[in-house]
């Protein structure tokens, strides 16, 4: 018998424990008969505001991954979807997949990862040079130009906005991210992509896409659209970009 409000699915989700945006975003962008139950990655230390402090950051959520996907599985979820980005993106392409594999190792399901939204989408859109915001350190950044780099895309320019913790991130204003934003357009770029998903971008990206007449990837939209895709679910959501709206 299906589950009387997730009766299409439900969706386990892997979230730091510091992350305030990606749960409110995914309720936000909730359609009918799909719910989204977290597993909270404890953090301990949330400092991150160097290279050093980032490693340890993801240190701690390799460390409680496996307790965190044990626990939202007594919710006999139906797919599991990642509510976190830059673990994704780490170690580049083999990085990414090698995550995946941990986590259907772990839970039997599929997966839904912010880096592998993020490149159907560019794939979808034919775009080829990207610009791309983050919350990370250098560290992070360099991550993220590997990925999508080994992947074919041209990171044009990259943001990274080095917020001193994890919570942090979740302060950063929309005229900061607007700010940040304009600051790795360009003519010859035919995308921009957000990472971190605990910025809040999934109303500005929408906003933004009308102002700079191009594709701008808000993460938590692009993981969620990918999530929804992969299980049959092609309801349109407004609000949240063109990516789920058209697509």
């Amino acid at each position: 018998m299906p589950d009387v409000l997730g009766w299409r699915a439900k969706f386990g989700v892997l979230a730091p424990s510091t992350n305030t945006v990606v749960e409110p975003d995914f309720a936000r962008m909730g359609v009918p008969g799909v719910t989204a139950h977290f597993g909270r990655i404890h953090i301990r230390d949330q400092n991150m505001g160097d290279d050093a402090g980032m490693g340890r950051l993801l240190e701690q959520i390799r460390a409680e991954i496996a307790a965190a996907c044990e626990r939202v599985m007594t919710c006999e979820p139906d797919y599991m979807v990642m509510g976190m980005s830059a673990e994704t993106f780490w170690g580049g392409v083999e990085g990414n997949q090698r995550f995946v594999r941990q986590i259907q190792d772990l839970t039997g399901l599929r997966v839904a990862t912010g880096a592998e939204a993020c490149r159907r989408a560019l794939e979808l859109y034919g775009a080829k040079r990207i610009g791309v915001v983050t919350p990370y350190q250098p560290v992070g950044d360099e991550n993220v130009v590997r990925f999508f780099g080994e992947l074919g895309f041209e990171v044009a320019a990259i943001k990274g906005l080095r917020c001193p913790t994890a919570v942090s991130i979740a302060h950063v204003t929309e005229d900061e991210l607007r700010q940040a934003l304009r600051a790795v357009d360009g003519e010859q770029v035919d995308a921009l992509v957000q990472c971190g998903t605990n910025l809040s971008m999934v109303r500005l990206a929408d906003e933004a896409e009308r102002w700079l007449a191009k594709p701008v990837l808000a993460i938590n939209a692009a993981t969620w659209w990918m999530a929804l895709r992969d299980n049959g679910i092609s309801d349109r959501v407004e609000g949240a970009g063109a990516l789920l709206r058209e697509h």
